[in-house]
């Protein structure tokens, strides 16, 4: 494990319940955590139960009794550990988003596909169950022709012009670690789950906003400018010739992860609120039978996702009792081991992620000129 912020956190939950719910040949064992703040790593592997701790990512990487690297660390430190990993012949996982750039990002996807080595990005909201169950029912044509996809990701926590940017704790706002704002951070969770389920987006054109134009940088102590982008607005079109709508911000007070998307089609529609995230509101205008449901019946149905055939759930509670949020990660790394053990390797790969990196790098672009950009996305 290589970091221990809260995203260490949620991914050594994931390892060490991870055969508490999933009958795997494997069994996970935490050898090392790794960060440079010797005192802080030591507290948190003790914490977690890692045999050890490391100041320096390359002893990780060279360790014999390390299979896995996890890479938890800021955008900047992706690419070289991630190469380095590959090369080694370790299995990787890696935080989203996969890089700072798409030129950082073509590179990663090389060393691991030459080396021929199991990858993942953990874009974790693909094993909501609910998402997954939206999956299964646009996979079963149950929503027809694609129309419009809705999505956004609203938070409220920069709102306040005294934070500053830079460190350990707020790199996100640091545009040379980070890469960029709420488009690398948290549109990049709403376009991949969008391309998973409504297939490549193909052009956007986009608005961005920085709303607090310098702040003082933790690291320098100076007040710098800020490079990020606070706020994203974009539209878009998809390959099987659906639009799109998206928003994302950190400036919504009152919101602190909302997270939505509604896609529409002919047949029918899905909606997803990660608020209430046991849930999936399904409308069902042509049922599977090819008839057309009864108007005086037509309606939204509100799905209860906790039932055993619903994805995912048969391996938690009974019918009506709900998982969250750390239970998707849980998820993810089963599929993960899975893959390893049956051969087929688990999506998003690192392949999965670059294609959200075009589109997040697209609607930058688009953001700084105004113009429609064609994202390189294949069909």
């Amino acid at each position: 494990m290589i970091g221990y912020g809260f995203m260490g956190r949620a991914h050594s939950n994931a390892y060490k319940r991870l055969n508490d719910f999933f009958p795997l040949d494997h069994r996970v064992v935490l050898q090392v955590a790794c960060a440079r703040n010797a005192e802080k790593v030591k507290a948190f592997a003790d914490n977690w139960g890692y045999s050890r701790v490391e100041t320096d990512w390359k002893k990780v990487i060279e360790a014999p009794d390390v299979d896995v690297v996890d890479i938890c660390t800021p955008n900047d430190t992706h690419q070289e550990i991630a190469i380095a990993a590959a090369k080694a012949g370790k299995m990787i996982l890696c935080e989203k988003p996969l890089a700072r750039t798409v030129a950082e990002a073509e590179p990663m996807v090389e060393a691991v596909e030459k080396a021929g080595v199991a990858n993942m990005v953990w874009f974790n909201y693909r094993r909501v169950p609910a998402i997954t169950l939206a999956k299964q029912l646009i996979d079963e044509g149950r929503i027809g022709r694609p129309f419009h996809m809705r999505s956004n990701f609203l938070q409220d926590w920069t709102i306040s012009a005294d934070l500053p940017q830079g460190g350990a704790g707020l790199w996100r706002l640091d545009v040379a670690a980070a890469g960029s704002g709420v488009t690398g951070d948290l549109l990049a969770h709403n376009i991949d789950t969008a391309m998973w389920l409504n297939g490549p987006i193909t052009r956007v054109t986009a608005k961005t906003e920085t709303f607090i134009k310098e702040r003082p940088h933790v690291l320098t102590g100076k007040v710098e400018k800020v490079g990020i982008d606070d706020a994203c607005l974009f539209i878009c079109e998809f390959a099987n010739g659906s639009l799109g709508l998206f928003e994302s911000t950190r400036y919504a007070r009152g919101h602190k992860a909302l997270k939505t998307f509604e896609l529409n089609g002919a047949d029918g529609s899905v909606a997803f609120n990660l608020e209430e995230m046991e849930y999936l509101d399904f409308f069902e205008y042509k049922q599977s039978s090819g008839e057309t449901a009864e108007s005086h019946v037509r309606g939204w149905r509100r799905i209860h996702v906790t039932n055993g055939e619903h994805p995912y759930m048969d391996r938690y509670w009974v019918p009506g009792l709900v998982i969250g949020y750390e239970h998707t990660f849980i998820n993810a790394l089963a599929d993960f081991v899975r893959g390893i053990e049956s051969g087929k390797h688990t999506q998003p790969n690192f392949r999965d992620a670059l294609q959200t990196q075009k589109v997040c790098e697209a609607v930058l672009e688009s953001g700084k000129t105004g113009q429609w950009v064609s994202t390189g996305v294949s069909a």
